[in-house]
C-alpha cells in the first residue's frame, strides 16, 4: 500500500513530536586567558556567537580583541579556558582537520590585505585556486559572483589601486566569501572609510548576513557600525575581562562606567587607512 502525501509512519510521528535540538554555536570560548610571553592580554573571557548572528567585539586599544582573533584561528594557544569555532578547537586538530576549518572561516583584515600586483579578480580567486581543484572557467564564474554581492560588477580587471577605499574594502569581503564560510571575522571594516561610505559598507555586511545566514564576528569601535550591524555586543574592558555584553540598547543603557564612557562619546573621526599583509594584519596591536 502506497502512503498518501498526508499519512505518516510511526517513525516519522515519532520524530515529529521530539524537541528540536539546539544548533551549537558558531563560536564557544570558556574562560579564556591568552597573551604574549609574561604578559597576559586577556583574563578568564567567556561568551558565545550564535549561528546566523551579528557580534561585535568592542572596548579600547590593547584590550584584547585582537588575541581573541587570533584565538580563534588557531594562531595563539590558550594560556587557560579553550575556545571552539564551528564545533572545533583549532588547537586540537590535525592539519587536514585544521585546513578544513579554517575553509569555513572567512577574514577580512583591517587594511584590506589585497595583492596590489593582481586584479580584483585574481585576489577573489586566489583561495579558490588554492583549495579547489575547479576549472578557470567555473571560478571566473564564482568571482563574477563575488563581486556582484557587494556591488563591484565590472570590477574583476581592475588593480587594487585603481580602486577607491571603499571599493578596496568591498573587494576585501568578496575575497573573502570566496569559499563560501560559515564564519566572517571582520577586523574594523569601516576604519579609515569617511561616515558615509562606511553607512554603505555597514549596510552591506549586514545585507550579506541576512542573504546567505552567515554568522559575523566584527571588532570595532565606531558607534555607528555598531548601531547598524550588531545583534550582539560583547565589550572588554583595559584589562582584557569581560566589561558588559548584551544588545546595543542594553549596553546604552548600562549603569558600569566603563561602558557608559564608550557609548556615550563623540564618534572619532576616521584614522588613516592601511594596507598591511595578512600576516601583519593579525601581528599588529589591538
Amino acid at each position: 500500500m502506497t502512503l498518501g502525501p498526508t499519512a505518516a509512519t510511526p517513525a516519522r510521528r515519532a520524530a515529529a513530536t521530539q524537541p528540536a535540538v539546539p544548533a551549537l554555536p558558531a563560536v564557544e570560548i570558556c574562560g579564556l586567558s591568552a597573551g604574549y610571553d609574561d604578559r597576559l592580554v586577556v583574563h578568564d573571557l567567556s561568551f558565545v556567537v550564535p549561528r546566523g548572528r551579528i557580534v561585535c567585539l568592542v572596548g579600547g586599544s590593547g584590550c584584547g580583541k585582537s588575541t581573541v582573533i587570533r584565538t580563534l584561528v588557531g594562531l595563539l594557544k590558550p594560556l587557560g579556558g579553550y575556545v571552539r569555532v564551528l564545533g572545533r578547537d583549532p588547537l586540537r586538530v590535525d592539519e587536514r582537520e585544521r585546513i578544513a576549518l579554517l575553509r569555513r572561516i572567512g577574514m577580512l583584515f583591517q587594511g584590506g590585505a589585497l595583492l596590489g600586483s593582481l586584479t580584483v579578480g585574481d585576489n577573489v580567486a586566489l583561495a579558490l585556486h588554492e583549495h579547489t581543484d575547479l576549472p578557470d572557467g567555473v571560478i571566473r564564474r564564482i568571482v563574477e559572483q563575488k563581486l556582484a554581492l557587494v556591488g563591484l560588477e565590472g570590477t574583476a580587471h581592475l588593480l587594487p589601486a585603481q580602486l577607491s577605499g571603499g571599493m578596496r574594502k568591498r573587494a576585501a569581503i568578496s575575497r573573502a566569501l570566496a569559499l563560501d564560510p560559515e564564519l566572517l571575522i571582520c577586523d574594523e571594516p569601516s576604519a579609515g572609510l569617511d561616515p558615509v561610505v562606511a553607512a554603505g559598507l555597514d549596510a552591506t555586511l549586514r545585507e550579506l548576513q541576512r542573504r546567505l545566514g552567515m554568522t559575523m564576528v566584527v571588532v570595532t569601535h565606531e558607534l555607528a557600525s555598531i548601531a547598524e550591524i550588531a545583534d550582539h555586543v560583547v565589550m572588554l574592558a583595559r584589562d582584557g575581562r569581560l566589561l558588559a555584553q548584551g544588545s546595543v540598547a542594553e549596553l546604552q543603557q548600562s549603569s558600569e562606567p566603563g561602558v557608559r564612557e564608550f557609548f556615550g562619546r563623540t564618534a572619532p573621526p576616521p584614522a588613516a587607512a592601511t594596507g598591511p599583509s595578512m600576516l601583519a594584519a593579525l601581528e599588529g596591536t589591538d
